[in-house]
């Protein structure tokens, strides 16, 4: 694959990140490695460098909270969870979604 095909790649997966981690926690809450195994399951490879900085980003502006968890396994898990604000920017992000992927088929596929 070539430079430019992967940069477009990278780009496009940048701009649904939220949309996507916001919808995982909408099935329940999840701790960051939990996030990041199920992107890497659909083929969305997130480094936790990239994973951190937008659950913050998402978390300040009140969209997400968390709370820390006992582990079988280890010390303590932050558990992040989506709040109702959040799941009102996902509903407008999915709807979103479903109109950019709408004009997206019609041009391509004229």
């Amino acid at each position: 694959m070539n430079d430019k095909i992967e940069n477009t790649q990278s780009q496009m997966r940048k701009g649904i990140l939220e949309m996507c981690i916001l919808s995982i926690l909408e099935k329940g809450d999840a701790y960051p490695t939990e996030i990041i195994e199920e992107l890497k399951d659909a083929k969305l490879i997130v480094v936790e460098g990239t994973l951190y900085p937008l659950l913050n980003r998402l978390k300040d502006a009140g969209y997400l909270n968390y709370q820390w968890k006992e582990s079988t396994q280890g010390p303590p898990r932050k558990y992040y969870k989506i709040t109702p604000e959040g799941k009102k920017l996902l509903k407008e992000l999915k709807e979103n979604w479903e109109d950019i992927v709408k004009s997206v088929n019609k041009i391509i596929k004229k």
